[in-house]
């Protein structure tokens, strides 16, 4: 009878665990360790089909879905060996995650470019993005 008891209590837990939602930050922190990796299929990974990417200045998006991102990125990452992303400073309301970051090696520049990116999470995908660049 305990060993069943065992058995029906272990199996709970392993698919609580396997259900286990991401918390926003852990979904932005993938997403920003496959960028600094230039891992293009992990980092495609933590996008929703739905992703946007907008300019803070702009109305309208730079960048609609993930062909667009990829296509974004895919340039970027091969003009950049060196590219690296610095968190300066993360922080977390809901589903929103808003990094202050320094970016070096992008394309080639010995010059780091600080930005904010604020990303807005959605059933462990990145939803939505938003630069705003110095």
């Amino acid at each position: 009878m305990k060993h069943l008891l065992f058995v029906a209590v272990y199996t709970a837990l392993m698919q609580i665990q396997a259900q286990k939602v991401k918390l926003p930050a852990e979904v932005v922190q993938e997403n920003l360790e496959f960028y600094n990796q230039r891992n293009m299929e992990g980092f495609m990974s933590s996008f929703s089909d739905r992703i946007i990417l907008f300019t803070y200045e702009k109305k309208e998006p730079i960048a609609k879905g993930k062909d667009e991102i990829k296509k974004l990125y895919k340039g970027l990452f091969e003009e950049s060996p060196k590219l690296n992303s610095t968190i300066l400073h993360r922080a977390v309301i809901g589903n929103k995650v808003i990094d202050h970051e320094s970016i070096k090696g992008r394309r080639g520049s010995k010059k780091p470019i600080k930005l904010v990116m604020i990303y807005e999470v959605s059933d462990d995908k990145i939803l939505r993005m938003t630069v705003i660049r110095e």
